[in-house]
């Protein structure tokens, strides 16, 4: 497919701008070795075990780098669930991009069952029911209750983005830009970790303030800022895997009949307007009282998230070869499960 000598990559590096610090986690090699030997070639093996080319690959993304420009500050105790957190979005992602929504529909009601403890991993049924099993109780370790419920509630959302996402492909039907925006906001899976600043920091903000607009807003910005930049970074691999009736890029193609780079350089202009609401509410946050420090640290941190991935996932082999594992092994595995 000629796309008139367009490079995507040189449009993120050169015009996808953050004005926010970029910070990396110390511990991040720690963690990828603990992601690598005890987690994808340990605990989870049996999931790839016949495919070590597949467990590479895996082990290529560096999901713990990942997660470092995202929770700099996090000690290694604290940034284990992360990791692990991670490791099982991308175990997840590929395990069911290829599935039925019905299918997806079951896993997403275990998967809530387990982070709430009404169920065991045992007897979810689900393959990466263990893996959310361990999450559950490495969060509790640093979160109460409260928090541990308005992370699941965020798991619930990634959920249901998800199986929006699956009745797109396939029925081959493209959403409008605006739905397509609203699905992804939940799909990228970005809410989840917002709310685990608290695992971080150490610090528990009361439920009011997570209900607050600006607060809720904020988040709900940078879920479209991530995604934005996202849809331009695996546009090639979208088209690869006949994912384009989810990718924004394309469903603004779609929509406005325009080529390639006009699409992109239109998810620029809405990332920016996205971006410049961002900086404007972090810069007039409504006064928080006696929280108030906290919350400005919080949306600090949420900065970071995206100057952060902007760093790294431009490095990755994950979005930048188009070797990143084919539908076709991700399907061979499902209807093996």
């Amino acid at each position: 497919m000629n796309h008139e000598n367009f490079s995507t990559l040189e449009l993120l590096h050169k015009q996808f701008r953050y004005p926010f610090p970029t910070l990396k986690n110390p511990n991040a090699e720690q963690l990828q070795e603990i992601t690598e030997n005890q987690w994808i070639d340990g605990e989870y093996l049996w999931l790839y075990e016949q495919n070590p080319d597949l467990r590479k690959k895996y082990k290529k993304t560096k999901t713990a780098h990942i997660a470092a420009q995202w929770f700099p500050t996090a000690s290694p105790e604290r940034f284990k669930p992360i990791c692990r957190l991670m490791l099982w979005t991308l175990y997840n992602d590929d395990l069911y991009e290829e599935s039925e929504s019905k299918d997806i529909t079951y896993v997403h009601a275990q998967s809530i069952a387990i982070l709430n403890g009404e169920i065991s991993a045992e007897d979810s049924g689900i393959p990466l029911g263990s893996m959310l099993a361990s999450l559950r109780q490495e969060l509790l370790q640093f979160i109460p209750q409260e928090s541990m419920s308005r992370f699941t509630q965020m798991i619930s959302r990634y959920f249901t983005g998800l199986e929006t996402e699956l009745k797109y492909k396939k029925n081959k039907a493209y959403p409008s830009v605006t739905e397509c925006i609203a699905l992804r906001e939940n799909s990228i899976c970005l809410y989840p970790f917002l709310q685990l600043t608290e695992v971080e920091t150490g610090i528990i903000l009361p439920q009011e303030i997570h209900d607050h607009p600006v607060i809720c807003r904020l988040q709900t910005l940078a879920c479209h800022l991530v995604t934005f930049f996202n849809e331009v970074q695996s546009v090639l691999k979208d088209e690869a895997t006949d994912s384009i009736y989810y990718n924004i890029v394309k469903v603004i193609q779609h929509e406005h009949q325009m080529s390639l780079k006009e699409a992109c350089l239109e998810d620029l202009r809405l990332h920016n307007e996205d971006l410049k609401e961002f900086i404007a509410l972090q810069a007039s946050l409504p006064d928080f009282g006696i929280w108030q420090d906290a919350v400005v640290n919080w949306v600090h941190y949420m900065s970071m998230v995206l100057s952060g991935w902007k760093n790294i996932s431009t490095k990755l082999d994950r979005y930048n070869a188009m070797e990143f594992p084919g539908a076709k092994e991700l399907k061979e595995k499902l209807n093996q499960l």
